[in-house]
């Protein structure tokens, strides 16, 4: 059975500075008093889940436990199809490895020369855990595809190659307000927020 947040400090289980701020964003008008697992010095799990969801539930529950807070946690990434949903869950690995989000871009877009399939998808899970050890996860989803050159500075990660299906721009040249109404993230927060938070 899914549990109510009531209110007061919920922490987000997260050292990423982009993704605690869309997180906090989309949170802002529900009454929680956000803080960072980095705000907390909190450690960083390490991320053995084979999906999503399993590595949102862990860093939930870890950030939960040694916080004594309720602990949002969101494991998202990039699939690409021609590429058997790679990066996937490791899309933060892919990134580090590669020397950052730019290169990373790249070295995916040359990953895709051979294909002419293009089609992509983000992915967000969010786990939302109390230090109890319950925890509730909810999934999003944005179809899309990868273009090339970059285009757009706002958001994070790979949204200067990632263009939502029925739209012209990239999540990089999208307004945020735009961006959060039809991400991965924003679908899986109202899913979140229709269970968790809804009066």
């Amino acid at each position: 059975m899914t549990r109510r947040f009531e209110g007061g400090r919920l922490v987000i289980a997260s050292h990423n500075a982009g993704k605690v701020r869309e997180i906090a964003e989309l949170l802002a008008p529900l009454g929680a008093e956000v803080v960072s697992a980095a705000d907390l010095n909190l450690p960083e799990p390490e991320e053995t889940g084979a999906t999503f969801a399993e590595n949102a539930a862990l860093k939930a529950r870890a950030a939960a436990l040694v916080s004594g807070h309720p602990a949002l946690a969101d494991d998202s990434g990039l699939a690409v199809v021609a590429l058997n949903g790679a990066p996937g869950i490791h899309s933060a690995r892919y990134a580090k490895q590669a020397g950052g989000f730019e290169p990373a871009m790249e070295k995916l877009w040359r990953s895709l020369a051979p294909h002419t399939d293009k089609s992509a998808y983000f992915v967000c899970a969010l786990a939302i855990a109390w230090p109890d050890g319950h925890c509730d996860l909810y999934e999003g989803r944005v179809d899309g595809q990868l273009v090339w050159p970059l285009r757009g500075r706002n958001g994070f990660g790979f949204d200067p190659i990632f263009q939502p299906s029925s739209h012209d721009l990239t999540f990089g040249e999208m307004d945020p307000a735009a961006k959060h109404a039809i991400s991965h993230r924003a679908d899986a927060f109202r899913k979140l927020v229709a269970s968790a938070f809804a009066a």
